[in-house]
């Protein structure tokens, strides 16, 4: 791809410069975490502050949101995916309702900055692209829907540091001409994503992660849409190093995603369950060494005894065995069949453990 000149009068970003950004900021053991709020503040300003407040509690890593300017990305035309809205005429109307000033988003970035939470918005218009850029947002995700929009695309090369692209309704074609314009510009990580709101488990496309990993060589993870934990859960345990879920403060809310959003207290869960499963990809388990049970297989391992009175002389068959705790006390239970044919030097009483010195 030719190196352009930047489209806002910024020099255009280098590989060289960028790659140690990717390394550093990206490619690390820990999953990074995106609670999704997108609509679920129904244009309210004062409930998109309370989600941001919310959520600060919950350890999850950054939020993000969908900036629109309808006049900008829509027209009357626009047909609604879902039919929800008993407020709103039309899609352009709903994405009207959705608007925040520059000011107002301004605003939600400080918020974030003062909560220790990253701030993300996803763009749908040049124009949504400029006002990010003028409020310093420098983490831009790009919707499925927006992968083929090229001109979109090139505007956000040319003022964003790091770039999460979104895979869902894209072909491996569609994603390299993506891919293609972004990577020599920017940070980019990209997420296996399935537009289905909500995705059934069957639509998950687990098997794609390690696919795109090996076709780009970046960051790779998964967007969910299911409206609980277990997608996410399984995500972390293939491989995602991004996590991006909508959230709700009740899926019984309005909107287009409340159904496929999960609430603030899953969210901790969630959160709770994917450090857990880092910690538990960071250990592998060597199977040939289990030196640090030695104690426990002392007090739950058996030694052999016998389960009558015997008398001296008497030839051990294995009707004639027991196995009884701790270890050590007599031969090993897992060597039974060598006492098998032997005779006892002495008379044994019912339950004694068997050792070698009582055998001829």
């Amino acid at each position: 791809m030719k190196k352009r000149s930047g489209i806002f009068g910024m020099p255009s970003k280098k590989l060289s410069e960028r790659s140690v950004l990717m390394h550093n900021e990206i490619s690390i053991k820990k999953i990074f975490t995106i609670a999704e709020i997108g609509q679920a503040h129904e244009g309210s300003l004062g409930m998109a502050h309370a989600y941001i407040d919310a959520l600060a509690g919950t350890g999850v890593d950054a939020v993000k949101f969908q900036v629109h300017i309808a006049a900008a990305e829509s027209s009357i035309h626009e047909p609604f995916r879902t039919k929800f809205s008993y407020a709103d005429a039309t899609r352009m109307a709903y994405w009207q309702r959705m608007e925040f000033s520059a000011e107002q988003w301004a605003g939600l970035k400080k918020h974030c900055d003062e909560k220790n939470l990253e701030f993300i918005a996803s763009p749908f218009s040049m124009a949504s692209v400029k006002l990010l850029r003028q409020i310093g947002c420098d983490h831009i995700k790009i919707g499925s829907g927006e992968v083929e929009n090229h001109l979109l695309l090139s505007h956000v090369a040319e003022s964003a540091r790091k770039v999460i692209l979104s895979s869902g309704m894209s072909s491996l074609a569609e994603l390299d001409s993506a891919v293609n314009i972004l990577r020599d510009y920017c940070a980019l990580s990209i997420l296996q994503c399935t537009s289905s709101y909500p995705a059934g488990p069957h639509q998950w496309g687990l098997n794609v992660i390690p696919v795109l990993k090996d076709r780009y060589q970046v960051p790779v993870g998964f967007s969910d849409h299911l409206g609980n934990i277990f997608a996410c859960l399984a995500a972390a345990t293939a491989g995602a190093e991004i996590l991006e879920f909508h959230v709700t403060f009740d899926q019984r809310m309005f909107g287009p995603d409340s159904s496929s959003s999960i609430n603030i207290d899953q969210v901790t869960q969630l959160i709770e369950g994917v450090r857990q499963i880092e910690i538990a990809l960071s250990y592998p388990v060597d199977k040939h060494d289990q030196s640090e049970y030695a104690t426990l297989k002392t007090i739950f391992g058996k030694s052999l005894a016998i389960n009558n009175d015997l008398p001296q002389g008497h030839i051990l068959t294995i009707d004639d065995l027991e196995t009884k705790k701790p270890a050590g006390y007599g031969i090993a239970a897992s060597h039974f069949e060598c006492v098998l044919g032997k005779s006892l030097k002495h008379d044994l009483a019912k339950w004694d453990f068997i050792k070698t010195s009582d055998l001829i």
